[in-house]
């Protein structure tokens, strides 16, 4: 059975062009996904993919593909539905966020049915902030 995800993002982006506004992807960057890595930040990328910023755009079931430029340099990019994170308009930040989806070592994505490890931010895992000693200035007589 074909996931739902890549006709939300259609539906999205669609959305985001007839309001006027300009729809961007986070994508969670791995060795499936082209896109120039220079821009990679924390192993993730917000890509534009709204009409003006991208030439031959195809949001197909399996894969997101376009033209761009990057620093004035063309680029194609490809990315996996499964790697997209998010879907939402730039200016107001409306739009929808999924689960990112892993895979298994044969490339075919958890489906339906089946589940995949995911582990749990605990308390314990959590930085520890430091405590708060009133204000950084002092009172002089």
């Amino acid at each position: 059975m074909v996931s739902t995800k890549p006709y939300l993002i259609r539906a999205i982006h669609e959305w985001c062009t007839d309001e006027g506004f300009s729809p961007h992807i986070a994508v969670q960057v791995d060795e499936r996904t082209r896109v120039p890595r220079e821009f990679v930040k924390d192993g993730q990328i917000v890509l534009n993919v709204g009409a003006e910023a991208t030439h031959q755009l195809q949001i197909g079931n399996d894969e997101i593909t376009f033209q761009a430029r990057f620093s004035g340099a063309s680029f194609s990019v490809a990315v996996p539905v499964s790697a997209v994170l998010a879907i939402y308009a730039r200016e107001n930040g409306q739009g929808m966020a999924f689960e990112a989806i892993p895979e298994h070592v044969d490339g075919e994505a958890v489906g339906a049915g089946e589940t995949a490890h995911v582990e749990a931010e605990t308390e314990t895992d959590k930085p520890d902030s430091p405590t708060r000693r009133g204000g950084h200035l002092t009172r002089v007589k």
